[in-house]
């Protein structure tokens, strides 16, 4: 939920979420409308659909040895999990993680992934970083250093991610004809809708 989505956005959505699947087992065996009904408005919900498959693999065989094998889990997604949840040595390289090792040029354990991470979204940011009060400070040999932006994110208004939030929508408050032909074929291909004998649903 928090990849590409801030925090106070994230909490309250979390948090219904677990209210309605606080376990594996809850979720496996969901209705996926019902799961990418709840996703809706954090953006990217495909991730709602792996996290769906994730949970249905994991309730029937159990987790896997190498948690990529999961849908939509890369590298770092299993290195979190790893660490967070199942307190296994290893540190997860997110964004502000490999940033703060970048500048400072450190080496940091397992045990310090938390603080890293608030580290480098609070204080360590991406253009103007806040030198004056990282605890770092005294040994970066980036201090006082500015950043040119690295890429600017497209605008979502008048986008294809737009179209395909709206598309998305409408289906899911029953509308299933008359729809963006290219933004439901691409929401088909994701797994995000069906469309029958011409008229768009959710997936079962």
């Amino acid at each position: 939920m928090l990849q590409q989505t801030q925090v106070p956005r994230v909490v309250p959505r979390f948090e219904a979420w677990m209210k309605c699947w606080p376990t594996v087992d809850a979720l496996a065996a969901a209705r996926s409308a019902d799961v990418i009904r709840a996703w809706q408005g954090l953006g990217y919900n495909r991730r709602a659909v792996n996290l769906h498959r994730a949970a249905q693999r994991v309730a029937s065989e159990g987790w896997p040895d190498d948690l990529t094998q999961l849908p939509g889990v890369g590298e770092y997604t299993a290195a979190a999990v790893r660490r967070f949840a199942f307190g296994e040595p290893v540190l997860p390289l997110d964004t502000n993680v490999r940033r703060v090792m970048e500048r400072t040029g450190g080496s940091f354990g397992p045990e310090s992934a938390e603080a890293l991470m608030d580290l480098g979204r609070e204080v360590c940011l991406a253009r103007v970083p806040r030198c004056r009060v990282c605890p770092l400070a005294a040994a970066c040999p980036s201090r006082g250093r500015r950043y040119e932006p690295l890429r600017k994110q497209a605008r979502f208004e008048g986008s294809f991610r737009q179209r395909r939030a709206e598309t998305l929508r409408l289906v899911s408050s029953g509308r299933s004809a008359d729809l963006d032909a290219e933004a439901l074929a691409s929401l088909e291909r994701d797994g995000l809708v069906e469309v029958r004998s011409g008229l768009a649903q959710l997936p079962p």
